[in-house]
């Protein structure tokens, strides 16, 4: 498989709060690459198997505080929001939780929202991805 990038979706009333925690549309992308998905939103990051990811399913919309500015963690199930809209995201559900919201990796995600330009096609890749 080529590398796919996808870039994320910035709406006018995120890019602020975006901007103060380094998250711009230079350091915001998910991208599949050979067998891994890496996704990068400022100094935020998580890379897990392709084979890892579970399933695949359109979001939205979302709430303003929830998800401006920085990675956004749920106490309600721990799951990872990467957002610059509040509009529409492609949720990633794992096998096995990864690490991102914090650098020592003991926090584990089951699950990634992902605010991307391009939700349909970010979707389909995973959900038609090669078998490794």
């Amino acid at each position: 498989m080529d590398d796919r990038r996808f870039g994320f979706l910035f709406a006018p009333s995120y890019r602020g709060p975006a901007r103060v925690f380094g998250v711009t549309e230079r350091t915001a992308e998910v991208v599949l690459s050979g067998q891994t998905l890496h996704a990068r939103f400022g100094r935020w990051s998580i890379s897990t198997p392709l084979d890892n990811v579970d399933g695949v399913q359109i979001t939205g919309p979302y709430g303003f505080l929830k998800t401006a500015g920085p990675a956004h963690l749920s106490l309600a199930d721990r799951g990872l929001t990467l957002a610059t809209n509040g509009d529409r995201g492609v949720c990633i559900s794992f096998r096995e939780p990864v690490p991102g919201i914090e650098p020592t990796g003991r926090i584990r995600h089951p699950n990634l929202t992902v605010t991307v330009t391009d939700c349909d096609g970010l979707a389909w890749a995973l959900a038609h991805r090669p078998a490794p």
